[in-house]
C-alpha cells in the first residue's frame, strides 16, 4: 500500500509538471512585424510581462512561426540580428541592450590575492561583466558620446574583440584615407586605408577612441565593447587645419606594416615642391624617394631598383596606363587636381599585383563631393588645369570632371626663330569619374580617361600618341567579415608618325595595344590574427605591332603590315596577414600566373640551341585565329615579415618572385613614347625575377622623424636586349634581333623624413648597381665577351633633398636638390681605313659615363587668407627650376667630320627656368 501511494504521488507530480511546462510553451505566427508588436503578442498568449525601451528596436521588421516552443527559443530568434539580450525572473522578461544580467558575481570579484608561486585556477565558463565606474580616468568630460557595440555572450570567453568600420567626410560622404584612430591610454592605434576602412582589436569594456586627421575636426567616442561590432565615423571639415603640416594619419605605419619598400605621395602635398615650368607632378616627386630614378630630363618611364622602364605596372583606378607622361616625360599625363594619391610598391609587392618585375605605381583619382559643388583651377606659363565636382543625387552620387591643356603651340609660333616657329608641341588630357553609393554595403565607381600628345621638332615629321582607359569598380560589403571588389577595365595606347620629306618617300606609321580584363578580390577578416586577401584576374591583349602606308600617289613607300598579336594573361592569388603576436607579423602570399599566346600568325621554329637567324629555320607553323601558340606560367611567391624590436624600431624582410609576359622593343638609351610593346610568344620567353630585401626602420619623437635603411638584391632572367645594330622597325622576325640574358641589381636605400614643424621634408640617398649579362657560346650572341656590363640606366649614386620652410601661415619656401651619377655610354675609341673606307671602333658596351647630373630648384609659395566665408581659396607658386644653370647633358653623341670623330652633348634645360602659377579652389 505504501509503495502504491508513492507511485501515485509521483505520477500526480509529473503530470502537474508536464501541465506547467505545456503552459509555458508558446505558439505564434508573425510576418514583417516590429519587435514591439511581437513582444506584445507574446504577452497576449502567455503569462509573461516584458520590460524594454522601444527605441532599441530601430524599426526592424521580423518574421517567424513557432509551435509549442519555449520562451528562450522564441526570444533568441527574435533578437538574433540585434544587440539585444534578455533576462527572465518570475514571469517578468527584461530586454537588455548589449549586456547580460548575472545571477552571481564573477570569480574575480572577491578573489583572494595569491603570491607568485600559487597555482592558477582553471578558467570557468563565465564571462566577466563590464563595470562602468564614475571614477574612470579615461573619461575626460561628460560630453563624450557613449556608444555600445556588440552583444554579450556568456559562452564567449575572449577578453578582446574586433571593431571595424569606415571613416567618411561628413558633407561629401567620401571615404577618408590615412585617418588616425587612437585608443587613449591604451597605446592602440591604426590608420584607415584608401577606402576609409579600419580594423582594431580592443579589450572588452570601456575604450575612449579619438579619430583625427588633417583638415577635419577631431572626434572622440566612448565605446562600451561587448563583442565584435561595427562603428562608422563621419568627420566634419576643419578649415583652420588646412595649414597644418603634421600628417599623423600615417603614424607608425612605416614601423608596423609588414610590407616594405613602399612609398606614398599625396597629390596635395606635392604642390609646394618646385618643378619644371611650375607644373605639379606627383610622379616626379616619387623620383626624389629612394630607389626610383629616370634616365634624365626628357626621358619617359622610371627605373626602379635597377629595372627597365617597361618593368613597372602603372595603374590609374585599377586600369593600366602605358604612358603616364606628356612631352617626353617633362609633364605628367595626370591632372593634379583630380589625382588623389600614388602608392609605389618596390620591395614587397602584394600578390594581387603581377605582370611586371620591378614595381607597381598604384594611382588613385579623387572621389567627388556628393553634397556641394566644388572646383579647382590653375594657370601657368605653359599649361592650364581645371577640375570640378558636381553632386548628382544628394548623399548618393556625384561626378568629377577634369581637363588640362597646353598653349605651347601659341608660344612657339610667337618666336622669331623660323625653325622653332614651325615646330609643334601640344597636349591635353581629360578625365571623368562617377561615384554612386547604392546603399551602405555597395558602391559603384566609373573612371574614363583620355590623353593626347602631338609634336613636331623637325619640319618633315609629325608624331602623336594617346592613352585611353575606362574602369568600372563595384565595392561590396558582403558581411561583417567579407569585403568584395570587382573591377572591369579597358586600356588603349597607340602612336602615329607622319613623314613628308622632299623626296618621294612620304609615309604614315601607326602602332597600337589594347588590353581588356577584370579583377575580383575578397578581403576576409577571419579573426584578429588572420586577414585573407584572395581573388582572380584575367586580361586579353590585342597588339597591332605596326602598319606602314604611303602618303599620296607619288610615294615610293610600300605598304607593310605585321601580323597582329594576341594573348591572355590570367592569375589567381592568395595572401594572409598573419599576426603571430604584438611583435611578429607575416604577409604570406602566393600568385599563380599563366600567359597564352594566341593566333592568327605564322611562326618560325628554329634549331634548338643555335642562334635564331634565317639559316637556322627548321619550319614555319601557321596558327589559326585564337589558336594556342605557346603557354607559359608559374608560381610567384610573395613573403614579408616584420618584427618590432622596440615600440619605435622594427626590422623587416621580404622575398618576391615575379613574371612578366610583355616587353618593350627599343634600342634607345632612354624610354620614348614611340617604343613598341611585344608579347611573349613561341620564341620570346617571359622575364622572371627574384628579389630579396632586408630593412631597418625607426621613428623618433613619435613619428616626427622617420628613418629607414633598406638593402635589396635582385636576380633576373630572360631580360631582353638587342644585337649591335639591330633593326627593330617593322621586322617580321624580330626574334632574330633579340637577345635574352641575365640581370643583376643590388643596392642600399637610406631615407630620413621630418613630418612636422615649420621645417619639414626628406633626405634620400641610394647606392645601387644594375648589370646585364648576354652570354652564349656563339660570338654573335655575346656582348662584352659574355661578361656583366652596366645597364643603360645604371646610376650608382642618387641623392635627393626636399625641404619646406613655413615662414607664416601664408608664406613658405621650398627647395629640392638632386645629384646623380652620369649614366653609362659607349664611346668610340679609334678609327681605321680599310679598302678605302673609314671605320670606327668602339669601347665595350657602356664602359664610360656621361658627366654627373645635379640640379637645385627653389620656390616661394603664397597662400590666400583663411577666412571661412569667401568665394575661393587662392595659392601662388613662384619657382625657379635649375637655379644654378647647370648644363646637364641629356645625351652624348659622336659625329665623324673629315675622318675626325667629334663628341657633342645635348641638354634639355641648360639655363634657370623661372615660372609663376596661380591656383584657386572654389
Amino acid at each position: 500500500m505504501k509503495k502504491f501511494t508513492i507511485i501515485v504521488l509521483i505520477l500526480i507530480f509529473c503530470n502537474k509538471a508536464s501541465s506547467q511546462e505545456k503552459e509555458n510553451l508558446i505558439s505564434l505566427d508573425f510576418n514583417s512585424s516590429s519587435i514591439e508588436e511581437v513582444l506584445n503578442k507574446i504577452e497576449s498568449v502567455s503569462e509573461y510581462n516584458f520590460y524594454f525601451s522601444n527605441k532599441w528596436f530601430l524599426n526592424l521588421k521580423i518574421s517567424g512561426k513557432f509551435s509549442d516552443a519555449n520562451l528562450t527559443t522564441v526570444l533568441d530568434k527574435i533578437f538574433e540580428n540585434t544587440d539585444l539580450n534578455h533576462f527572465v525572473i518570475n514571469k517578468n522578461v527584461y530586454v537588455l541592450q548589449n549586456r547580460v544580467i548575472y545571477n552571481k558575481l564573477p570569480s574575480s570579484f572577491d578573489e583572494p590575492i595569491y603570491d607568485s608561486i600559487s597555482k592558477l585556477k582553471p578558467k570557468v565558463n563565465l564571462q566577466n561583466p563590464v563595470f562602468i565606474s564614475k571614477k574612470n580616468k579615461d573619461i575626460e568630460n561628460d560630453f563624450v558620446e557613449t556608444i555600445r557595440i556588440g552583444k554579450s555572450n556568456l559562452n564567449d570567453l575572449r577578453d578582446k574583440f574586433i571593431l571595424t568600420g569606415y571613416v567618411k567626410q561628413h558633407s561629401s560622404k567620401l571615404p577618408l584615407a590615412d585617418v588616425t584612430i587612437y585608443v587613449k591610454n591604451k597605446n592602440i592605434g591604426v590608420s584607415t586605408n584608401s577606402k576609409g576602412y579600419y580594423k582594431l582589436e580592443l579589450p572588452k569594456g570601456i575604450n575612449l577612441i579619438e579619430v583625427s586627421s588633417i583638415g577635419v575636426k577631431k572626434q572622440v567616442k566612448r565605446v562600451l565593447l561587448f563583442n565584435d561590432g561595427n562603428l562608422n565615423f563621419n568627420l566634419l571639415e576643419d578649415v583652420e587645419e588646412l595649414d597644418e603640416i603634421v600628417l599623423d594619419g600615417e603614424q607608425d605605419q612605416n614601423l608596423e606594416e609588414t610590407l616594405m619598400g613602399t612609398s606614398e605621395v599625396d597629390s596635395e602635398e606635392s604642390k609646394n615642391i618646385p618643378l619644371v615650368l611650375g607644373e605639379r607632378n606627383i610622379l616626379k616627386v616619387a623620383t626624389t624617394l629612394p630607389g626610383i630614378t629616370t634616365a634624365g630630363e626628357g626621358a619617359t618611364g622610371f627605373n626602379v631598383r635597377g629595372g627597365k622602364t617597361d618593368q613597372n605596372l602603372i595603374l590609374l583606378d585599377n586600369a593600366v596606363i602605358y604612358n603616364p607622361s606628356h612631352f617626353f616625360g617633362i609633364f605628367q599625363a595626370l591632372n593634379p587636381f583630380t589625382t588623389k594619391s600614388l602608392k609605389v610598391y618596390k620591395g614587397s609587392i602584394p600578390s594581387e599585383f603581377g605582370g611586371r618585375l620591378s614595381s607597381v605605381f598604384d594611382i588613385k583619382s579623387k572621389e567627388s563631393n556628393v553634397n556641394d559643388f566644388k572646383g579647382e583651377a590653375s594657370i601657368g606659363p605653359i599649361t592650364n588645369n581645371i577640375a570640378v565636382e558636381i553632386p548628382v543625387i544628394k548623399d548618393k552620387s556625384s561626378l568629377m570632371l577634369g581637363g588640362r591643356s597646353t598653349y605651347s603651340d601659341w608660344v612657339l609660333k610667337s618666336l622669331n626663330d623660323d625653325n622653332l616657329s614651325k615646330s609643334k608641341a601640344n597636349f591635353y588630357d581629360l578625365i571623368g569619374k562617377y561615384n554612386y553609393k547604392i546603399n551602405d554595403n555597395n558602391d559603384l565607381k566609373a573612371t574614363a580617361y583620355y590623353s593626347k600628345d602631338v609634336f613636331s621638332i623637325t619640319s618633315d615629321s609629325l608624331y602623336s600618341y594617346n592613352n585611353t582607359l575606362f574602369s568600372l569598380s563595384w565595392d561590396n560589403k558582403i558581411n561583417s567579415k567579407n569585403l568584395g571588389s570587382l573591377s572591369l577595365f579597358n586600356t588603349n595606347y597607340g602612336f602615329n608618325i607622319d613623314y613628308e620629306g622632299e623626296t618621294n618617300n612620304d609615309f604614315t606609321f601607326d602602332y597600337g595595344i589594347r588590353e581588356t580584363g577584370f579583377k575580383y578580390k575578397i578581403i576576409y577578416l577571419y579573426n584578429n590574427k588572420h586577414k585573407f586577401n584572395y581573388g582572380i584576374t584575367s586580361k586579353l591583349y590585342n597588339v597591332t605591332p605596326g602598319n606602314k602606308q604611303p602618303i599620296g600617289e607619288d610615294s615610293d613607300v610600300e605598304t607593310v603590315s605585321l601580323d597582329k598579336e594576341k594573348g591572355v594573361e590570367s592569375a589567381i592569388f592568395l595572401a594572409d596577414d598573419f599576426e603571430v603576436n604584438n611583435k611578429l607579423m607575416f604577409n604570406l602570399g602566393v600568385r599563380y600566373s599563366t600567359f597564352t599566346a594566341l593566333g592568327r600568325n605564322t611562326t618560325r621554329v628554329y634549331r634548338e640551341g643555335e642562334p635564331k637567324s634565317d639559316e637556322t629555320v627548321e619550319e614555319e607553323i601557321n596558327f589559326g585565329n585564337n589558336e594556342k601558340v605557346k603557354t607559359y606560367g608559374g608560381i610567384e611567391t610573395r613573403i614579408a615579415a616584420r618584427y618590432l624590436l622596440k615600440n619605435n624600431l622594427s626590422i623587416k624582410g621580404s622575398y618576391n618572385k615575379m613574371y612578366q609576359y610583355i616587353h618593350t622593343l627599343s634600342n634607345n638609351t632612354t624610354g620614348s613614347p614611340i617604343d613598341t610593346w611585344k608579347l611573349s610568344d613561341y620564341n620570346i620567353k617571359p622575364q622572371k625575377a627574384e628579389q630579396f630585401t632586408l630593412g631597418l626602420y625607426k621613428n623618433i619623437d613619435g613619428n616626427d622623424y622617420e628613418i629607414s635603411l633598406e638593402g635589396y638584391y635582385k636576380l633576373s632572367k630572360n631580360v631582353p636586349d638587342f644585337k649591335t645594330g639591330a633593326q627593330l622597325n617593322l621586322n617580321e622576325n624580330i626574334e632574330t634581333e633579340i637577345l635574352q640574358g641575365k640581370g643583376k641589381a643590388y643596392g642600399v636605400e637610406f631615407l630620413v623624413r621630418k613630418n612636422s614643424g615649420d621645417v619639414n621634408g626628406w633626405l634620400s640617398y641610394t647606392y645601387s648597381k644594375s648589370l646585364i649579362q648576354l652570354n652564349s657560346k656563339y660570338p654573335e650572341e655575346q656582348v662584352n665577351g659574355g661578361d656583366y656590363f652596366p645597364a643603360n640606366y645604371d646610376k650608382p649614386n642618387n641623392f635627393n633633398l626636399v625641404s619646406n620652410y613655413k615662414v607664416t601661415r601664408r608664406f613658405s619656401f621650398s627647395g629640392n636638390f638632386t645629384y646623380q651619377t652620369g649614366r653609362p655610354v659607349t664611346y668610340p675609341t679609334g678609327n681605321f681605313t680599310y679598302q678605302g673606307s673609314n671605320y670606327t671602333t668602339y669601347s665595350e658596351r657602356n664602359k664610360f659615363r656621361i658627366p654627373d647630373y645635379y640640379r637645385l630648384d627653389l620656390s616661394f609659395n603664397v597662400e590666400g587668407n583663411h577666412k571661412l566665408k569667401k568665394i575661393g581659396h587662392s595659392f601662388w607658386n613662384i619657382s625657379i627650376y635649375n637655379v644654378l644653370g647647370r648644363n646637364n647633358p641629356y645625351s652624348v653623341y659622336f659625329v665623324t667630320d673629315n675622318g675626325e670623330v667629334k663628341a657633342y652633348k645635348s641638354s634639355i634645360f641648360s639655363i634657370p627656368i623661372p615660372t609663376i602659377t596661380y591656383n584657386i579652389k572654389f
